[in-house]
């Protein structure tokens, strides 16, 4: 079975699958995406935990559902409005007719870093355990 993947392997960048507002993006060091309206002010570090997979030359790691350890940090350029979308509706022969108008908010993340650390803890070594005493009863 053959599976069609639309991500662009790189072998000189990091590349990334975020999620944030319920949406997945494709980030990559040193551009920029545009992702849903973020409460952030404009020149603000911000830091996207929810990584769903990693792609890093022929080295990949999917999470399940996110990878533990791994952030992208990016930074604040701009908040702004998308085109505006028209939805009109209408029902015949009854008069009814409605006009209205929307612009979705957006904010312009340039992706800064994508950093991945293991959190697997070091094995701790054994210690020697000096044998209880068996108190006896007299």
């Amino acid at each position: 079975m053959l599976i069609k993947s639309n991500i662009r392997i790189r072998n000189d960048k990091m590349l990334a699958i975020i999620e944030t507002c319920g949406k997945q993006y494709e980030a990559e060091e040193g551009r920029y995406i545009e992702v849903e309206l973020l409460e952030a002010n404009k020149d603000d570090a911000y830091v996207f935990d929810k990584v769903v997979m990693i792609v890093d030359g022929k080295n990949s790691k999917v999470g399940q559902p996110y990878i533990e350890g791994a952030t992208v940090k990016g930074k604040i350029l701009d908040h702004g409005k998308d085109k505006k979308v028209l939805v009109y509706k209408q029902r015949c022969k009854k008069g009814y007719r409605k006009k209205q108008g929307h612009r979705q908010g957006f904010t312009k993340v340039l992706i800064e870093s994508i950093e991945f650390a293991s959190k697997k803890a070091p094995k701790a070594k054994a210690a020697e355990v000096s044998p209880v005493e068996e108190k006896t009863e007299e």
